[in-house]
């Protein structure tokens, strides 16, 4: 089975719009998301062009803030400040990656934890692992969303993640853990890989390295999350970190690249936004 992100995002764009609907007279406003784009990366140009599109699909306003790659770090961070005091603004993200001067942790701190829809925050990080209310990260919550979407079993099973990275590979482990998987984290480098992939009943492969996942790597009816985009260096179009064409015919199911988790990522960025909102309506009202 090819899990089709586009599908299913789909599907929950079209619940989210219908409950968005209802939220003028409700509440006299809709949930407002802003992204702040630093610089003119193509990739990060089409990430955010991608989150206005759906939440216009959505019924979200969406206000992007355009600024360039010469920002001063101190100048992002006063925005940032300013936008975390706007009671009209429930969402804030900024596209990453930044340029070299910035630090992103810096910028990540300083974005109001209750608007922080990325789910990036160390306070929101903080608590889940402690399993407290908090923001989940995008990509990892798409992840958990779509195996459930394609009625794969997660309790009991043997997992894989081949990334540690605080925005996928350690969260989507932490999720795993919490539908009851036994969860193996790798990486790269990890001492015979091979031997430890084909223990998986589930993998998942989010660390930036174009087809590095082969058919040897793979058991017979794994089920296989492909959380890479890269180029591929041959050919020059978009290709995820496992080799699609050799481990489909093995995979029980398997996300292509793209149109597999990249969609569900912008899915539930929406899913959080609304939720930032509803979390602040309540917070006001309490």
């Amino acid at each position: 089975m090819i899990i089709s992100g586009k599908e299913l995002s789909a599907k929950l764009k079209a619940e989210m719009a219908a409950q968005v609907a209802g939220f003028p007279e409700k509440y006299g406003r809709v949930p407002h998301l802003t992204v702040i784009l630093v610089g003119d990366d193509p990739a990060s140009v089409s990430y955010v062009t991608g989150k206005a599109k759906a939440s216009e699909v959505i019924g979200i306003k969406n206000t992007t803030i355009r600024k360039p790659a010469t920002i001063a770090e101190d100048e992002l961070l006063a925005l940032i400040r300013q936008l975390n005091a706007d009671d009209t603004v429930d969402g804030i993200l900024v596209q990453l990656p930044l340029p070299k001067h910035i630090s992103e942790a810096r910028v990540i701190e300083t974005i109001d934890k209750s608007k922080d829809v990325d789910g990036f925050h160390p306070l929101n990080v903080a608590a889940l692992w402690q399993k407290q209310p908090c923001t989940l990260p995008c990509t990892p919550k798409g992840i958990i969303k779509m195996l459930k979407a394609a009625g794969v079993e997660i309790s009991g099973k043997r997992a894989v993640v081949i990334g540690r990275s605080n925005i996928v590979g350690l969260p989507v482990a932490k999720l795993l853990l919490d539908e009851n998987a036994t969860v193996t984290i790798a990486h790269s480098r990890t001492k015979d890989l091979p031997a430890l992939t084909r223990q998986a009943e589930i993998l998942v492969v989010a660390i930036g390295r174009p087809r590095f996942v082969t058919a040897d790597m793979v058991s017979e009816g794994t089920v296989v999350i492909d959380v890479g985009v890269n180029r591929d260096p041959e050919t020059g179009k978009l290709c995820g970190d496992v080799d699609f064409a050799a481990i489909e015919p093995k995979a029980s199911v398997i996300t292509p690249v793209p149109g597999g988790v990249g969609p569900m990522t912008i899915c539930c960025l929406m899913e959080n936004t609304i939720e930032c909102f509803l979390n602040s309506v309540r917070d006001k009202n309490l």
